[in-house]
């Protein structure tokens, strides 16, 4: 009797914490997706203002989606030339390969530097932007493909923590008139990420 309520005691506490443990990062989704949305009020070249935001749309939080990746760097990788919806180029090179799985699934997708931004700002000089598509791209989630931010800061050695919940859409999804990368080839995912940014709400600006 006692082995029975030790192991109703164990399994309650297992999922009150796990349930706590659900809470607190819902929360910090989101506070995230709170700060993106104040970023867009004030910018000068903001695509949205502040009633604007309110038509923005995620997927709700879901920690299934925050995975652990294998990041090998590739400091030998040249800089080449990232083409933008707008038809002009920037010049980026690629900082090294994320593995992940999913589902039970493989995947793997390449994170970049932004060369071009760096030499015109040393406050990006840690920045990594990793441009990707998926199986959702245009019906639930923007045609053009969504991207996600890190630091170099955010690796744990060779693991980096990889968030599609913070998944958030290019400005050309709000409006025409910006330079948004196209996600390269060897970053088009056959899975669907059901997770980050949705299709935005409102009306596209021309």
């Amino acid at each position: 009797m006692r082995l029975a309520l030790s192991a109703i005691f164990a399994c309650a506490a297992f999922f009150s914490a796990a349930q706590n443990a659900d809470t607190a990062y819902n929360a910090q989704i989101s506070a995230h997706r709170q700060h993106y949305k104040t970023e867009f009020i004030g910018k000068p070249r903001s695509p949205l203002t502040a009633q604007d935001t309110g038509l923005l749309d995620f997927y709700a939080p879901n920690s299934a989606w925050r995975l652990s990746a294998h990041l090998t760097l590739t400091p030998e990788s040249p800089p080449f030339d990232l083409l933008t919806y707008s038809g002009l180029t920037r010049l980026y090179r690629q900082y090294g390969i994320l593995k992940f799985e999913q589902s039970g699934q493989p995947h793997t997708l390449r994170i970049y530097q932004n060369l071009t931004l760096m030499a015109k700002d040393s406050a990006y000089s840690d920045y990594l932007f990793l441009p990707f598509k998926d199986a959702t791209n245009g019906q639930a989630t923007y045609g053009g493909g969504r991207y996600l931010d890190f630091r170099t800061g955010d690796m744990q050695g060779e693991v980096l923590a990889l968030d599609f919940n913070k998944a958030y859409n290019p400005y050309c999804a709000y409006s025409d008139g910006y330079n948004c990368p196209i996600p390269p080839k060897e970053n088009h995912l056959t899975l669907e990420v059901l997770a980050g940014e949705k299709v935005f709400r409102g009306e596209k600006k021309h």
